[in-house]
């Protein structure tokens, strides 16, 4: 592996002129010990020039408790993409959501937000990237002047999130350490994009990305590196190495808690700690308390029985509940401990109906909400529960969870209960009473009516699911076929048009309030698996993908422009509601089960893990949200 000087440090004399003048003393803070014989040789500076003047404070409250410093955290990956996960893990934002789910400044050492339209991000001084090189309002002007407004680096325009009604922002950088973002109306999702789980980044590494930019490098430097990296030009050049969520550029700086040493492919990716990062407990000690994280490749059918030998110190991926007891059996012999953290999202496992299907047949019978309710009323919900879940889930349809604000108990049943007549009535009524010699149903042009169910196959528990649903729906003239495949081909297929269902999870907030941006309830985005062609014409402001011809869905869409316009707290309570309740109506989704237990591997060496906690994607970060950096290994 390169050493750490190398990886992360410019020269000593470069740190010196960018020293501020009034500095917390050295005897502030903490030195880490797995850094003192760099600072003592002079090839780093000491802990309280490392950090910001004002750095992050995390008072670590009972039954969490300030730790010691090093040691290596074991996790295994089932793909190399997955490497990504050091972003989730780390979860460092210009905002973060805290532990309930609170936005909170991060990098940002404030924020201020005038009438949901103007935005104001005050950096913290003296803030250094994990080179070394601060971290300033030059930051933010790269990326926003010379990125995206750029058409060879960004030939879409300016990101989709960053729009609002077709309107861009007015950005400005009135010092070297403040950020404005403005827009004449409301941006209410803005905030909440900053501290997702995927964020927007708003911010890149201008001192280093320069290097790669036509504006600013040399020209012949520049030509040797797009020679050598065997790139079209300078544009795709730069936008190889500009990618701070994939984390598979170990020169790119970071502002993360550790910084990826390895390159793609591996087997085996190292990311050690970051000397310049920004928290620090309350103590003095900075943070992470760990000196490096290990993310071994395995074959993700392998690695919930490796995860049980006690070959992970943290596994959360690739494991699911029905690796529960095996876990559990297995925790004495290897020194773990296997945590239940309720999830969060509206659905663990749904169904999708592709109403912008191609086929004329299933676009007809996808967009007939009878059709989704004889569907619906054909599974067994209570069946799946207790045979996969022990009975701990919740079968509802896909909507906000009991712990929501916004939580009504005919949200989660109506339609969704198991009523197999009742699915038999409605097929008959739409004119699908003809059965073939084996009972399936005919659609009106003849074909059996069957449904290929396509999904990414990532875990067993789908499939399991699957074949429940598939006996359920025998009984009711439905045979139902599973096509696993690739996530990338799944998703392509669907955003096409070219399948006529898939499975993915539900809601990714089921804990939403009126606050919550409901775009997820609307047509807004080609990831709506329900709908990705209206999706995509709202993303591409009409460019692309197909008008939405459906009342349900345009009744969707502006209430969802109404709640974008207002700040009056009841009226986004009202919309919400009747988002919600046009959802159970429709069935535009078929939730089968909720609130499942995410089962969650931790070596008892392990401290300041919750043992109760939260798991979800976005917001949440899987773990994110609990501040990983804090977790360390008891020797």
């Amino acid at each position: 592996m390169m050493p750490l000087n190398r990886i992360l440090l410019p020269s000593l004399l470069a740190f010196a002129l960018l020293l501020p003048a009034a500095r917390a003393q050295p005897g502030d803070y903490k030195e880490t010990p797995g850094l003192a014989a760099m600072v003592s040789a002079g090839k780093l500076p000491p802990v309280a020039l490392r950090l910001p003047e004002k750095p992050l404070v995390m008072p670590l409250q009972a039954p969490r408790e300030a730790g010691q410093s090093g040691g290596d955290l074991r996790t295994m990956i089932g793909r190399s993409r997955d490497i990504r996960l050091l972003s989730v893990i780390g979860y460092t934002r210009l905002v973060i959501y805290n532990e309930q789910f609170e936005i909170i400044p991060d990098l940002a050492e404030s924020y201020t937000v005038e009438d949901g339209r103007t935005f104001t991000f005050r950096l913290r001084p003296g803030h250094k990237w994990s080179d070394g090189q601060a971290f300033t309002a030059e930051d933010f002007r790269y990326y926003w002047e010379d990125v995206a407004n750029n058409r060879e680096l960004s030939p879409s325009g300016i990101p989709v999130d960053l729009m609002v009604d077709g309107e861009p922002p007015q950005v400005s950088f009135p010092d070297a350490l403040t950020v404005r973002y403005s827009w004449t109306r409301r941006n209410p999702h803005f905030l909440a994009r900053l501290a997702g789980t995927a964020p927007l980044y708003i911010y890149r590494p201008a001192h280093y990305m320069k290097k790669y930019h036509v504006k600013y490098a040399d020209p012949a430097a520049l030509k040797r590196e797009i020679e050598t990296s065997k790139r079209r030009n300078w544009a795709a050049l730069h936008n190889k190495i500009d990618n701070m969520y994939e984390a598979e550029n170990p020169d790119l700086p970071t502002l993360d808690p550790w910084v990826i040493t390895t390159r793609p492919p591996a087997v085996r990716f190292v990311a050690v700690r970051n000397p310049f990062f920004h928290r620090v407990d309350q103590t003095g000690q900075q943070l992470p308390y760990l000196d490096r994280l290990v993310f071994s490749l395995a074959d993700s059918k392998l690695i919930p029985a490796k995860a049980g030998a006690g070959e992970a110190d943290l596994q959360f991926r690739n494991i699911s509940f029905n690796n529960f007891t095996f876990l559990k059996e297995n925790e004495k012999r290897s020194g773990y401990r296997t945590l239940l953290w309720r999830t969060a999202k509206g659905s663990h496992f749904a169904l999708f109906p592709n109403l912008n299907s191609n086929d004329p047949g299933w676009r007809q019978l996808m967009r007939d909400p009878r059709f989704r309710h004889a569907l619906s009323l054909g599974i067994d919900r209570q069946a799946i529960n207790e045979s996969l879940f022990f009975g701990l889930g919740i079968e509802a349809n896909n909507t906000v969870l009991p712990d929501s604000p916004l939580f009504r108990p005919e949200y989660q049943t109506t339609n969704a209960t198991f009523d197999p007549a009742a699915a038999n009535r409605l097929l008959d009524q739409i004119g699908l009473a003809r059965r073939d010699s084996s009972g399936i149903r005919l659609m009106p042009d003849g074909r059996p009516l069957e449904i290929i169910v396509e999904t990414a196959g990532e875990d067993t528990e789908q499939t399991d699911i699957l074949e429940l649903i598939g006996e359920n729906w025998a009984k009711i003239g439905v045979k139902l076929f599973s096509k696993p495949s690739q996530r990338d081909i799944v998703r392509n297929r669907i955003f096409a048009g070219e399948a006529i269902m898939s499975v993915w999870t539900g809601l990714e907030n089921g804990l939403a309030n009126a606050g919550t941006n409901p775009e997820e309830l609307a047509p807004t985005s080609q990831y709506g698996l329900q709908w990705p062609k209206w999706g995509q014409w709202h993303e591409t402001r009409g460019q692309s993908g197909e008008p939405i011809d459906l009342p349900a869905a345009q009744e969707l869409y502006k209430l969802y422009d109404a709640w974008m316009s207002t700040s009056n707290r009841d009226e986004q309570a009202r919309i919400w509601h009747r988002m919600l309740q046009i959802h159970a109506e429709q069935t535009f989704t078929i939730g089968v089960i909720s609130g499942v237990f995410q089962p969650i591997v931790v070596s008892k060496r392990l401290v300041n893990i919750p043992k109760e906690g939260v798991f979800n994607w976005d917001p949440g970060a899987f773990i994110g949200i609990y501040r990983p950096e804090s977790f360390w290994l008891r020797q």
